[in-house]
């Protein structure tokens, strides 16, 4: 290359590679610090939608997740308030078989009818208040509730129940019973075993719907990881390789800054040449 004096072709050439490098430069520090090989879309515009689109998913799979669980904590409420009437129904079954037997007088009877009828008046009330906010569990409303356990809108992502469940005293059978002479008490017992009956059958729906809520949710903690794992491999940084790539580009700055300095002394060397003209 010749000698000039207006342009100093090699200085241009290192300021260009000083900036490019100092622009590489810039981006290992800002992938470093953040954690993220991509954070705008300038970075890897295809790799940042994706990462985005996944981040969407991620954070509705969040909310779909504690929506079945928030739906299971419903569950367990109603299924608390089945087991205290199951032990009620056992109790009443208890006190019925007492009666039943001569070896009890009438006036033990009495006494064992005032706790009958006590039990009876809880089993109703707790019927009337298993409440998860302001909705009404075992009291036979029919309301019915959907559970949006998925990211989407569709039907796959929704979990729909009927609260049909109806364990009132008087829809068991068991309101009105007493156990006041040996013939009622005996008529309870079978009163009391079809109340058992009913309970069950409320609580093994209630059992499965848990269950199902349970696998929805577990299936949710997967794919959250999973996703997120993907994304991962797409907008997060390689240390290691980001430190090599920082060194490499902070070597390559200073061997510009080098090269620069050398490429300043080529006018001199015009200059010099002029000079001797003169001589």
């Amino acid at each position: 290359m010749g000698l000039r004096v207006s342009t100093n072709i090699a200085s241009l050439s290192a300021q260009r590679s000083i900036r490019q490098n100092n622009e590489e430069l810039t981006r290992s520090l800002r992938a470093l610090s953040s954690g993220k090989r991509v954070n705008r879309a300038g970075d890897d515009a295809a790799g940042f939608s994706i990462g985005e689109s996944f981040r969407g998913q991620i954070r509705s799979s969040r909310q779909a997740r504690f929506n079945a669980d928030s739906a299971i904590s419903l569950v367990q409420t109603a299924e608390g308030g089945l087991n205290e009437q199951n032990n009620i129904l056992i109790r009443l079954r208890e006190l019925a078989t007492q009666a039943a037997s001569d070896t009890v007088s009438d006036t033990e009877r009495e006494f064992l009818d005032d706790e009958f009828q006590v039990l009876i008046e809880e089993f109703d009330r707790i019927s009337k208040t298993t409440l998860y906010g302001s909705k009404s569990l075992l009291s036979g409303s029919d309301e019915q509730l959907e559970f949006h356990v998925g990211i989407n809108d569709d039907d796959s992502s929704r979990i729909a129940v009927t609260l049909d469940s109806n364990t009132s005293a008087d829809n068991v059978g068991i309101a009105g019973n007493d156990v006041l002479d040996k013939g009622d008490a005996r008529d309870s017992l079978e009163s009391i075993d079809d109340a058992l009956v009913d309970l069950t059958r409320a609580r093994a729906k209630f059992g499965a719907l848990q269950s199902r809520l349970q696998f929805t949710s577990d299936h949710l903690g997967a794919q959250i990881e999973n996703i997120t794992a993907a994304r991962s491999q797409i907008v997060d940084a390689d240390i290691a390789e980001e430190v090599t790539n920082l060194v490499s580009a902070q070597i390559q700055e200073e061997a510009g800054i080098s090269v620069l300095a050398q490429a300043t002394q080529s006018p001199k060397s015009a200059l010099q040449l002029l000079h001797s003209i003169n001589r």
